[in-house]
């Protein structure tokens, strides 16, 4: 059974940045794609960035293009958020979905394993 564990939530002021890390276990990140998801107050899940099994491509939601970067790193996959904005704050998920179900990530309701989420809080 996949594993997923994020950490590296905070509360930081406008314009500051912040690490998110994914750990996966009980499995090979060769073999899923992973995606960050967040789910701000009142709002639906939305899909943030996809990283494929292969490490590439990724993608990005057209809100953090520019701002945020994913990588992956042995077992872990990480979210680089620079430039952090006040609706940027939300509960922030990663999530896996097996090569052999999709290319890259689905929507939520498609993805197989998901971690705890982590929250992330931008505000003076």
């Amino acid at each position: 059974q996949l594993q997923l564990v994020e950490s590296g939530g905070g509360l930081v002021q406008p314009g500051g940045s912040l690490r998110l890390s994914c750990v996966v276990s009980g499995g090979s990140l060769d073999y899923y794609n992973i995606g960050w998801f967040r789910q701000a107050p009142g709002k639906q899940r939305e899909g943030v960035s996809c990283i494929s099994s292969s490490g590439s491509p990724t993608s990005y939601a057209d809100s953090v293009k520019g701002r945020f970067t994913i990588s992956r790193d042995n077992n872990m996959v990480n979210l680089q958020m620079n430039s952090l904005k006040p609706e940027d704050t939300a509960v922030y998920y990663c999530a896996a979905v097996h090569l052999t179900v999709a290319t890259m990530c689905l929507p939520p309701d498609g993805m197989n394993y998901w971690g705890k989420g982590t929250l992330v809080t931008v505000s003076s």
